[in-house]
């Protein structure tokens, strides 16, 4: 089975955020970029079914500018066989993520696409749905377990009120939550190997699709500053506190 794995280029999630002084967006100038977290886990999980002898071949796919190579030479280095760059240096939102990933399953045919849940810039958590529904396949998110039963998938699902259990019907989306796995580090011999695996180049243009933004952005602006705490004397002090001034009970 051919599994495909869309990864995303974000700020590296130890640094601090700055929002650009025009209220634009945030800056990227100059800052740390890693791959998403929650792609990790993806990229994880791909590599722990070929291992299993699950999976045959392992694809890693970005779309963004140039440097989102370099996040995909990280997904070759934790294990995947070969990489696809969709290069565009628009805003890609994501239901035009969506549809880009929709046609390269079309050209690849994968039995399993695996993505994180969301990213840490956008925290749309969207992506992987709208691929579900452009596709028709099942799909079953926020995964922290999965197995492979002949055409089934057994997965376990992180919901409100603990864990939902569930059986999907192969070809299927999965998106992927953070009690999955616990992602490796890309070894020495791992990198170096990476950089002689092919990653295939393309563009939205090429795929046929039309990836101009539907969402204009206004305004970005920090989180409002949270007030310090106070210490209470007493629980009753504090039950009076929540009461009457946090007004949460």
């Amino acid at each position: 089975m051919k599994v495909l794995v869309p990864i995303k280029r974000v700020i590296d999630a130890n640094v601090q955020v700055r929002v650009k002084s025009d209220q634009t967006g945030v800056e990227l100038t100059n800052v740390k970029m890693a791959m998403n977290p929650f792609c990790e886990i993806a990229v994880e999980q791909a590599v722990r079914m070929k291992e299993a002898g699950i999976a045959s071949e392992i694809i890693v796919v970005s779309a963004g500018p140039a440097q989102a190579q370099e996040t995909l030479r990280t997904g070759l280095a934790m294990g995947a066989d070969r990489g696809i760059h969709i290069q565009s240096d628009d805003d890609l939102q994501p239901l035009a993520i969506a549809k880009l990933l929709k046609a390269v399953v079309a050209n690849e045919e994968p039995g399993l696409v695996i993505l994180g849940k969301q990213a840490i810039d956008g925290d749309n958590n969207q992506t992987g749905q709208m691929l579900s529904a452009l596709l028709g396949w099942s799909q079953g998110t926020f995964i922290s377990a999965v197995e492979v039963a002949g055409d089934k998938l057994n997965i376990t699902r992180e919901v409100d009120g603990g864990l939902q259990k569930a059986s999907l019907a192969m070809p299927a989306v999965l998106t992927v939550d953070l009690r999955l796995n616990e992602p490796r580090y890309a070894s020495l011999p791992n990198i170096m190997k990476a950089k002689k695996k092919p990653i295939d180049a393309t563009s939205p243009a090429d795929l046929g699709v039309d990836v101009a933004p539907r969402i204009s952005t206004l305004k970005v602006t920090e989180p409002p500053a949270r007030d310090a705490g106070v210490i209470v004397g007493s629980v009753s002090e504090l039950v009076d506190k929540l009461k009457n001034e946090a007004k949460v009970i």
